[in-house]
């Protein structure tokens, strides 16, 4: 958390475009083999908002920010602690500390250790002993004023199914060994598109700040990079990442992400296989943009270099940021910068 944080006063709205090649982007625990989440009836592939969050909050804990929902495959087997401990491990504090600490103060104390419950909230289910020493005063759930949709890609997608020898040989008696088979389910490629919201008034039960914000437009673009490097991941890039900050009170369009759509030239969307197989058309996101001008204070933009956006010829970035400025305001746009000196 920073120094001097500064009140959130603007709603925000984000649409966030990434793609995944040649991997599985979120796996259904529930399915065979962890196979892909697709849409039965579209053939869209869906990335849930907890595997983003999941993603955001890796990226947290690695920068060096306290989060309280920590990766469980990123911690020792014999040192996963239950809610009691993770409570006392992100505060820095113990029994005898909280004794003598009124529910609001450790709920404070709580909220500027946990990073990412500012962002996503959390439900703070603690044994009947700890919750005595909290107080009843403290909340039992945190509302997140970072909410995501869940993901979905812009076009239908094709699967491709391997056998793969897992590297655990398991003994089968004797002094025979034998390996075993599994099935690798993969995308052969998806653009996924995810639309979210920063709830100004839900930020005050978190004590969500803007310098939180701004930080959130660097997770979502480092995280998908940094946080996808294991071997069903790895494959993953931010494409687009926009979040408009509206000045007017309470005020948001809802429906950003369905003025960006794809145009596949004259590929079918299952022949897609990266990013330079299509071009993003943006013609409906920059119309609502300039309807909405007038409750817009800023545009936080950043697009990767390999984009290209149907205008009156393929254009990149650059191209792309100039509409902005034309439809809501020379000052009006600002450019990301994902890698600033002080993280």
């Amino acid at each position: 958390m920073s120094d001097e944080p500064t009140t959130l006063e603007n709603r925000s709205e984000i649409v966030f475009l990434y793609d995944a090649s040649d991997c599985n982007p979120n796996g259904n625990p529930l399915s065979a083999n962890d196979k892909p989440r697709v849409d039965e009836t579209t053939g869209e592939a869906v990335v849930t908002d907890v595997r983003l969050k999941r993603y955001i909050r890796d990226q947290l804990d690695d920068d060096g920010y306290g989060i309280y929902v920590r990766n469980p495959s990123k911690a020792p087997y014999e040192d996963v602690p239950d809610r009691d401990g993770l409570f006392k491990r992100v505060t820095g504090t113990d029994e005898d500390e909280l004794e003598d600490m009124a529910s609001k103060d450790a709920a404070e104390l709580f909220l500027t250790n946990a990073t990412d419950v500012r962002y996503f909230g959390a439900t703070c289910s603690f044994s009947s002993n700890f919750q005595d020493l909290l107080g009843d005063d403290f909340p039992g759930q945190f509302i997140g004023p970072v909410q995501f949709e869940h993901g979905r890609s812009m076009h239908t997608v094709a699967t491709k199914t391997e056998s793969k020898q897992l590297s655990t040989v398991v003994a089968s008696g004797g002094e025979e060994e034998q390996g075993t088979f599994a099935t690798d389910n993969r995308l052969e490629y998806a653009l996924v598109k995810f639309h979210g919201v920063v709830n100004e008034n839900a930020a005050e039960a978190t004590h969500l700040t803007q310098d939180d914000v701004e930080r959130l437009d660097r997770l979502c673009w480092r995280g998908l990079k940094n946080q996808t490097l294991t071997r069903s991941k790895m494959g993953h890039q931010p494409r687009v990442y926009l979040r408009v900050e509206y000045e007017t009170d309470s005020y948001h369009s809802g429906s950003l992400d369905h003025g960006v759509e794809l145009d596949t030239d004259d590929k079918t969307d299952t022949e897609l296989r990266n990013i330079r197989d299509c071009t993003l058309d943006v013609s409906g996101l920059l119309d609502e943009l300039e309807n909405d001008a007038d409750h817009i204070e800023t545009v936080h933009v950043i697009a990767d270099d390999y984009v290209q956006f149907d205008f009156a010829g393929n254009d990149g970035p650059e191209a792309f940021y100039e509409k902005l400025r034309s439809r809501v305001g020379e000052d009006n746009v600002t450019v990301i910068d994902v890698h600033p000196d002080q993280e």
